[in-house]
C-alpha cells in the first residue's frame, strides 16, 4: 500500500485526492488500462473487478462499469438503510455513477480527472463531462462492493443531506446552461419543496389563514411517494420512511444550496461538509 501525503495548507477535496492518487499510480504503471476506485469506508467484493474488466473490455465505448454496492449494516439504523436503499440504482446505462467505479484510464486522461474545486458531487460531474464526450457509464447487476455508512444519529444524516445540497447546486452552477440542464431537476425540487411552497404559505397566511391548508402539499407528497416506492422496495414501512426522509431532506439540501451561493458571493473556497 502505498500512501499520498497532501499538502494541507491546499484546500482539501476528495476530488484532490484521487487525482493526486492517479497522478502517483500512473507514474507507477504507465500502461494501465482500468483503475478501481474505491472509498475508505468500503471493500471491494471478491470477483467484482473481473467483471468490471471483462466488460470494460468487450465494450470499448463505456468509460466506466460499476455494480451493486450495498451498506455493511444496514440493520444498525434507518440511516444506513436509507443509504442501502440509495445505492441501488438502475442496472444498464447510467447517467452517473459513485465514488466506487472501474474508470478506463484513457477516458479519464481525457477529461483531465476529477475536478478538484468540487468539495462533493465530483463523480456525477465527471460522468457529465464524459457523456458530453461521447463516452458511457455502465451499471452492471454483479455484487461489486460493502460501504459502511456509520450512520446513527439525525445530526449526521443531516449533514450528509446539506452536503448533497451543496453539489446539487454547485453542479447546476457549472453545467445548468447546458443542454441536459444538469442538476437542474434536483436544485428546482429543492427551492420548491424548502423555500418557494413555505413562502408563498406564510406570505398568503398574512392576509388569510385558509393558506395553510396548502400544507396538505407535503403529506400527499408523502403518501404519493410512498405508493412509488412500495412497488420497488416491497415494504410499505420502508417506503414510508424513505418518502418521509427525501422530502425532509430538501431542507438541509436547501442549506447547503445556501451555503454554496454564500460562498460564490463572498469569494471564498468551500470546505469539505463531512457526516462521520
Amino acid at each position: 500500500i502505498h500512501v499520498i501525503e497532501l499538502d494541507m495548507t491546499v484546500a482539501f477535496t476528495a476530488s484532490r485526492a484521487r487525482n493526486a492518487g492517479t497522478r502517483f499510480l500512473l507514474a507507477q504503471y504507465s500502461d494501465l488500462d482500468y483503475i478501481q476506485f474505491i472509498d475508505g469506508d468500503c471493500e471491494i467484493k471478491i470477483g467484482w473487478c473481473e467483471k468490471a474488466i471483462d466488460f470494460l473490455d468487450e465494450h470499448d465505448r463505456y468509460a466506466i462499469a460499476c455494480g451493486r454496492l450495498r451498506e455493511r449494516f444496514p440493520e444498525f439504523s434507518i440511516y444506513n438503510q436509507l443509504c442501502d436503499i440509495e445505492w441501488d440504482t438502475a442496472i444498464g446505462d447510467v447517467m452517473a455513477c459513485g465514488g466506487i467505479a472501474m474508470i478506463r484510464v484513457t477516458a479519464y486522461q481525457e477529461m483531465e480527472g476529477f475536478r478538484e474545486s468540487l468539495i462533493a458531487g465530483e463523480e456525477p460531474e465527471l460522468c457529465f463531462r464524459l457523456r458530453a464526450a461521447g463516452w458511457k457509464i455502465r451499471r452492471l447487476k454483479e455484487e461489486m462492493a460493502l460501504h459502511d455508512a456509520s450512520m446513527t444519529q439525525f445530526s449526521q444524516w443531516w449533514q450528509r443531506a446539506k452536503r448533497a445540497g451543496y453539489a446539487y447546486m454547485e453542479g447546476y452552477f457549472i453545467h445548468g446552461n447546458s443542454d441536459e440542464k444538469f442538476r437542474a431537476k434536483a436544485v428546482y425540487s429543492i427551492l420548491f419543496w424548502a423555500a418557494c411552497l413555505p413562502l408563498f404559505i406564510l406570505v398568503m397566511a398574512f392576509f388569510n389563514k385558509v393558506a395553510f391548508c396548502f400544507l396538505i402539499l407535503y403529506p400527499i407528497q408523502v403518501f404519493r411517494m410512498t405508493i412509488k416506492y412500495r412497488t420497488v422496495l416491497k415494504s410499505s414501512r420502508l417506503s414510508f420512511y424513505y418518502a418521509c426522509f427525501t422530502l425532509l431532506a430538501k431542507l438541509p439540501q436547501f442549506v447547503g444550496g445556501v451555503r454554496f451561493l454564500l460562498n460564490i458571493m463572498k469569494g471564498t473556497v468551500g470546505t469539505i461538509i463531512e457526516h462521520k
